[in-house]
């Protein structure tokens, strides 16, 4: 019993020294350690956390997911469709001295061929109510194409709307159109009140509606013919030069849809044709 007693008394204490030799060499670190899988998160006394996962790196800060209170949005590109609300008294005197022999098909448009493009160079959303309620405005160019399905023409002196077929000079056998469109191209600030109803995500729900205002800055009729092949004429062709529209904005998180209407019509004299744009928007918010 004596024997078998010092013999356990021995085993203790060579097993309380195994446990008291670092046998790395180097002595285990003070510092408090946690570790998390393969990483080591040391806190080291009147320092910040670190994580030591074979080097030492710093700790990054989390970012914090409450929105700036001013942001912006560079580049964004609308993708739609135009067309206008056709409102013109063609046996007027005003109508037929524009376009003389006009009746209400003249200014008829291809299904789906007339196209809008904006491009925005930024917008910016300022927070008015904690996110919920903002406001938006922005610069960029709105881009509108009509492609009319019958032979007319624009001419610049006198600005004008012509039938080829009612002109002699221009009356030729067996001519056929490929492309017949008037381009109308805008310098445009727009000014929304955006309500937002997710204002933490970053592909929200919510909607806008405003104003905007653009300056007519360049306008063309292009044709493309069997005989002449491709002819384009530049003028403002009796269009207003500043056009100002009802805009508005709806965002279903990544899908967004932008809409415009005009004001008034879309020429100064003659016709009377009110514009008006929708389609796809693509931008971050």
């Amino acid at each position: 019993m004596k024997k078998i007693f010092t013999l356990c008394m021995a085993l203790c204490t060579l097993m309380s020294s195994f446990g008291q030799t670092d046998t790395t060499g180097r002595q285990a670190p003070a510092d408090d350690t946690i570790r998390i899988g393969g990483m080591i998160i040391i806190r080291k006394a009147g320092s910040k956390d670190e994580i030591k996962n074979e080097n030492e790196y710093k700790m990054l800060k989390r970012n914090s997911d409450k929105p700036s209170n001013l942001s912006t949005n560079w580049w964004i590109i609308d993708l739609g469709f135009s067309n206008f609300k056709d409102e013109t008294a063609y046996n007027s005197a005003a109508a037929q001295a524009y376009a003389p022999g006009s009746n209400s098909t003249w200014f008829d448009l291809k299904d789906g061929k007339s196209r809008n493009v904006n491009l925005w160079f930024f917008m910016q959303k300022l927070n008015i109510a904690k996110h919920y309620l903002n406001l938006k405005y922005g610069l960029g160019l709105e881009l509108n194409n009509y492609y009319y399905k019958q032979p007319i023409r624009y001419t610049a002196n006198p600005p004008a709307v012509v039938d080829p077929a009612r002109v002699s000079l221009d009356n030729t056998v067996g001519r056929s159109y490929k492309k017949n469109k008037l381009s109308a191209d805008y310098l445009t600030v727009p000014i929304l009140l955006n309500v937002n109803f997710t204002p933490n995500r970053h592909e929200g729900f919510g909607f806008s509606a405003g104003i905007s205002a653009g300056y007519l800055y360049s306008a063309r009729n292009k044709t493309i013919t069997s005989d002449e092949g491709k002819k384009k004429a530049k003028d403002d062709f009796e269009l207003e030069r500043w056009k100002l529209s009802y805009v508005a904005e709806l965002s279903l998180g990544p899908v967004r849809f932008y809409g415009s209407y005009a004001l008034k019509n879309m020429y100064s004299r003659g016709l009377n044709m009110t514009p008006y744009t929708f389609g796809f928007r693509f931008s971050k918010w």
